[in-house]
């Protein structure tokens, strides 16, 4: 039985070679139409532009992948976003290298700066060691290794706070119950009429 001849070839041996050239044709037509399927999807967000491009490889030979790969993204997808983290955090960084702002006037200080120099107010607590700015959140100085006492947190956390008014006496206290003495009554420390009448004995009679 003779071989199917292609392309008019009669002969059995040139018949298995274009058949050969014809099947490894097919198989990279189709390796090539998975390998636009899977580079559109790492480099396209858009759903209907990789299957445009898919359809475009399958329909049209080898010459729908060359035009996609001509015309297709520069950049992956996960190299965009990568780009755009490092992007925030490189703002993130700036924006704290720039300093922040006085949390009781907004005025612009560094993160160095013991007290304000707009409104004077006490922003950090130096170091006792090395009289570096400490932060309240800190139990030992980074730059020193001194540890941070409790009493130095306690005067950090009380540096940003407003002085506590003195408290008021209320309306309905009187003087006796705050302790002063009752109106006529002899002064402290005065004997009274009854004590000194015993201690010097008969009280003398006005001379006539």
């Amino acid at each position: 039985m003779r071989s199917l001849a292609l392309f008019g070839i009669e002969n059995n041996a040139l018949s298995l070679v274009a058949g050969l050239l014809v099947l490894f044709l097919a198989a990279l037509w189709l390796a090539l139409v998975f390998y636009t399927y899977m580079d559109a999807r790492r480099r396209i967000a858009d759903p209907m532009l990789v299957l445009t491009a898919v359809v475009a490889a399958l329909i049209f030979p080898f010459v729908g992948t060359v035009v996609y790969m001509i015309v297709r993204p520069p950049e992956y997808l996960e190299d965009v976003r990568e780009r755009e983290l490092e992007i925030q955090a490189a703002e993130a960084r700036l924006s704290q290298l720039e300093g922040d702002v006085c949390p009781y006037c907004d005025f612009e200080v560094e993160k160095d700066f013991l007290r304000c120099p707009s409104c004077l107010r006490r922003l950090k607590e130096p170091c006792r060691t090395c009289a570096k700015p400490l932060d309240p959140r800190w139990k030992i100085c980074p730059f020193c290794e001194a540890e941070v006492s409790s009493a130095q947190s306690r005067g950090r956390s009380r540096a940003g706070g407003r002085p506590s008014a003195p408290r008021s006496r209320p309306a309905g206290t009187s003087r006796s119950a705050a302790g002063a003495p009752p109106a006529g009554a002899p002064p402290v420390g005065a004997p009274a009429v009854g004590e000194g009448a015993q201690a010097g004995g008969a009280v003398s009679p006005p001379a006539g």
